[in-house]
């Protein structure tokens, strides 16, 4: 069934639509990368101290 819809499409010319431009995805995925790291950051010497 899917297979049959990606093909319709491909023949009718028409692109596959995303919510938004790809850029975006990689600022998002930079900005929760980032997030983890300042999140590791703050914990890096809880082990050290028992």
């Amino acid at each position: 069934m899917l297979h049959a819809l990606v093909a319709e499409a491909t023949q009718s010319g028409q692109e596959a639509s995303t919510l938004m431009p790809a850029i975006t995805f990689g600022i998002i995925a930079f900005c929760a990368l980032m997030a983890m790291l300042m999140v590791t950051w703050a914990f890096k010497s809880v082990g050290t101290r028992h």
